[in-house]
């Protein structure tokens, strides 16, 4: 019942009292009692000799593992200066609440932090989860489940405000088009009429299917960082046994309004006054799905224009920024989830709520981002010769991918490039972009001899010498109709064709690589 002005006012002066009074203690390692330690301070509204007067009524404020939280801020680069200006300096932002939980949303003005009030059992599981979480962040800071930055209590009246501050998924500075919450279920996973008719609606799985059927397309690095970051993130929840934990998922349609661009680039401007003005390390949904591999200047230059959201396209061909992050993971498959799984599994398609086993809700969250949310875009470039591309329908509408590559690297290379295997999308490309002999791009067998082919390869000997010289007209290995011997070998459900040079052919500078693929 407290107002939310009051809650804003005391959030604001216990962090300032407490992070202010941590400066003071010396840096050391994190030991394991440091996870459980609260410390309690009494600010009344009069003030006294440690606490500052304010006009609120009198609360006491606790902070929960004040050492361990220092130190998943330093690990993100936030320092206790921009932390304190960040949270204190400037009156807190309410925010609307999407969810059933009925928690208090505030967003810092410069948008950094989001800080959510939770219920004594979810303050008391994040407890309990801080060491694997520690241990987790050190082996990976760059993730999408949420950076947890304090953990703090405000007893004002007889009644316990719990709050955490945790990173901002979502940037305002950027209007975010379209917002859904994902979970991978379908049961009851449509925005309620009350939600749709706010300014900014959080849509569910089942309006999502209906807006985005196709899915989004990312280029194939991007698409593999992600989903192998949401692996490792879904593993890590399902060994802490959470469960119905979403994906929030912003998309922001580039250049559809020159007006919010405007907007944009005005809010986004630093504050002078702010010091150092260091921004959260890892923060950005770029950031967090990018490797080790990746280098520091790479991710500033790609997220100086787009605040870090993830480049994307939609079916229609827009191009997308994506902001995402993993929310509400301090559910714990407990007792009383158990029960309402066994409840709605009677009543219900049991596979289908969203309450469900922490095994069993990873596997179908995660089939559900990569099938249905997430596609991998199969683009071909535009080439210039007709004949070319004409070549190259007509191969793959009969499921095959056959390709000739002859220049002089692929000579010196062979051997390795046949061991390593290749993308179908480069391999397009490569066929595309050997002007030297177009002449090598295969005419398409037609299905007896594909079949032919398959059975004569799956015999027990694959290595072909004058057994199949009778089949040349299918194997071009020469424009001019040289003698040559080729080798077949099998790696996994790939069967790879190596024409090698006969002596008479070494002359020629071009070599041919051929993969059959059936």
């Amino acid at each position: 019942q407290t107002t939310s002005s009051a809650i804003k006012g005391a959030i604001q002066l216990g962090i300032g009292y407490t992070v202010g009074n941590l400066t003071s203690k010396p840096d050391r390692d994190v030991l394991m009692q440091d996870f459980y330690v609260v410390e309690s301070v009494f600010l009344p509204s009069e003030g006294s000799n440690l606490t500052p007067a304010h006009h609120f009524p009198d609360f006491r404020f606790k902070t929960y593992a004040p050492l361990a939280f220092r130190y998943f801020r330093e690990l993100f680069g936030i320092k206790p200066d921009d932390y304190l200006y960040s949270i204190c300096s400037e009156p807190l932002i309410e925010l609307s609440n999407p969810g059933a939980s009925g928690s208090l949303f505030f967003v810092t003005s410069d948008d950094e932090f989001i800080i959510k009030t939770v219920q004594h059992k979810e303050a008391e599981f994040l407890q309990k989860l801080l060491p694997g979480y520690y241990m987790n962040l050190n082996q990976n800071p760059r993730t999408l489940l949420p950076k947890f930055y304090g953990l703090y209590c405000v007893h004002s009246g007889g009644i316990n405000i719990r709050i955490v501050v945790m990173n901002n998924v979502l940037p305002r500075a950027l209007k975010m088009h379209f917002t859904y919450d994902l979970k991978g279920s379908t049961y009851k996973r449509r925005a309620s009429r009350k939600e749709r008719e706010k300014s900014n609606p959080t849509f569910k799985d089942l309006d999502f299917l209906q807006d985005m059927h196709e899915g989004l397309n990312f280029d194939s690095e991007t698409h593999s960082a992600l989903m192998k970051t949401l692996q490792r993130d879904c593993r890590v929840l399902e060994s802490f046994k959470i469960m119905d934990y979403s994906l929030l998922l912003g998309i922001h349609i580039l250049n559809s309004n020159i007006k919010e661009k405007e907007g944009e680039s005005s809010q986004s401007t630093s504050d002078p006054k702010r010091p150092g003005g260091q921004k959260v390390l890892y923060s950005t949904a770029m950031e967090s799905i990018q490797g080790p591999g990746k280098s520091g200047e790479s991710v500033t230059t790609e997220t100086t224009n787009t605040m870090g959201g993830i480049p994307a396209k939609s079916q229609k061909g827009e191009k997308l920024l994506l902001f995402m992050g993993i929310i509400d993971i301090l559910q714990s498959y407990r007792l009383m989830k158990k029960l309402e799984h066994s409840w709605k599994a009677l009543v219900y398609d049991g596979d289908t709520v969203s309450v469900h086993r922490p095994s069993f809700y990873a596997d179908r969250f995660l089939k559900f981002m990569n099938t249905r949310v997430f596609k991998k875009a199969q683009a071909l470039k535009p080439s210039p010769s007709k004949k070319r591309c004409n070549s190259i329908t007509t191969l793959k509408a009969t499921s095959q991918e056959i390709v000739c590559a002859v220049s002089q690297e692929w000579k010196n290379e062979k051997h390795g490039i046949l061991a390593e295997g290749q993308s179908y999308a480069s391999l397009d490309e490569e066929v595309l972009g050997s002007h030297h002999r177009p002449d090598l791009v295969l005419s398409t067998p037609s299905l007896n001899e594909a079949a032919s082919l398959a059975t004569t390869i799956s015999s027990s000997s694959l290595n072909a010498d004058e057994h199949y010289q009778c089949e040349q007209p299918m194997l071009y290995s020469s424009s001019k109709g040289l003698p040559s011997s080729s080798t077949f070998t099998s790696e996994g459900s790939a069967i790879y064709l190596t024409p090698e040079q006969s002596t008479l052919e070494t002359e020629n500078d071009n070599a041919s690589v051929l993969d059959v693929y059936l």
